[in-house]
């Protein structure tokens, strides 16, 4: 095996480590490390929830004198700060290991480089940019935060194989399988934070939580309410997790005291031209509570809005194979009158969950 192969073996373990954290690490981004010595894995080990030991700190633990002269395989570059633990940078160095080998720099502007330079100015062989495609999809919200403060949106929806999403009456339940519900509880469980309508709360009353067996954490609710009609009783508000309702700045005294007695967080945004949240405002917000990633699950009218200010990175379209015919309500409220004005996707990942398919779609550049 020459050492390029080696490294992209022992890469591909280490990114193997660091998806063990896919709904425990936020913020932080999932980091496996693994240090390899005469082409033997003596140590590993990976980050598992912020202000927690990195994968590094866990990987030298096991290793122990064993990390002298060794070779060390880590999925982001290691941090050179002090935050809520130690810089690993200093922990590799003071185990005097001989090479670091790194996916992927740290976006992070505290980091971004200053770890990988300071490991080499202690004489330490660096290498960067194995399997660094895989190290930032693993990380892709962490990414596109740190790159843009805004987090990872993934959009959503289910629908009839015609497109429906409910029938005219409102009854939806269920028009998927218990598998792709299922699905969507996984899914739920490795994002910071899940996002809906007012709308959707008034007709459904969700729980938007995780429910599977050995959950550790619930992702925060965020509810969209320009008017804030959010019902006091709603369940959501009941539930373990947080609840934040987003509003316009136009709401009676009482209903305000109302919704924060059941403990919801209540904050501000601006409104667009249409007097309706400013989605664009949404998303800073969102950014800013340093959720990386984001799962919408909102009724047809917000869905529009979203895809078509282009603010969703992924949409996830669960299909069951049943026709429902014309009185029922649409996966996509907005008006089109063209066909040129239709949003167009690139299928990125198409399988059966059950006995319905799930398409994974990225939307395409606007005129694609």
């Amino acid at each position: 095996m020459t050492e390029t192969q080696s490294d992209e073996f022992w890469m591909a373990h280490a990114l193997g480590l660091a998806a063990l954290g896919l709904t425990t690490t936020m913020p932080n981004p999932r980091v496996g490390c693994v240090i390899v010595r005469d082409g033997q894995n003596v140590g590993e080990g990976h980050h598992v929830r912020a202000g927690t030991g990195h994968a590094e700190v866990h990987a030298l633990a096991a290793a122990g004198d064993r990390a002298r002269g060794a070779t060390v395989y880590v999925t982001l570059e290691p941090c050179s700060h002090y935050g809520r633990t130690p810089p690993c940078a200093e922990a590799l160095i003071a185990a005097k290991v001989a090479r670091v080998v790194c996916a992927i720099e740290d976006p992070n502007p505290k980091v971004a480089g200053r770890g990988l330079a300071r490991l080499a100015a202690a004489g330490i062989d660096v290498r960067s940019g194995v399997l660094s495609q895989d190290a930032e999809a693993l990380n892709r919200g962490f990414f596109k935060r740190m790159s843009t403060g805004r987090p990872w949106l993934t959009l959503k929806l289910a629908s009839s194989l015609d497109g429906a999403t409910a029938m005219a009456s409102g009854e939806s339940q269920w028009i998927t399988s218990p598998a792709a519900r299922a699905d969507v509880q996984r899914a739920r469980a490795e994002r910071c934070a899940i996002l809906t309508g007012v709308g959707t709360v008034q007709a459904d009353d969700p729980s938007l939580t995780v429910r599977l067996e050995g959950t550790e954490r619930q992702p925060d609710r965020v509810v969209l309410d320009t008017h804030l009609n959010t019902p006091a009783d709603a369940r959501m508000l009941s539930l373990p997790g947080a609840t934040w309702i987003l509003h316009g700045n136009e709401a009676p005294e009482a209903r305000r005291a109302a919704l924060t007695a059941t403990g919801a967080r209540l904050v501000v945004l601006p409104r667009d031209a249409a007097g309706h949240l400013d989605l664009t405002a949404v998303m800073i917000w969102l950014g800013q509570q340093a959720y990386n990633e984001v799962w919408a699950e909102p009724g047809a009218t917000l869905a529009a809005a979203l895809l078509q200010l282009s603010l969703v990175d992924e949409l996830w379209l669960y299909q069951a194979p049943v026709l429902l015919g014309a009185a029922t309500r649409p996966l996509f409220s907005a008006q089109l009158d063209r066909l040129a004005e239709g949003l167009a996707f690139s299928v990125m990942d198409v399988r059966s969950v059950g006995p319905d398919l799930r398409l994974q779609l990225r939307p395409n550049e606007p005129g694609l």
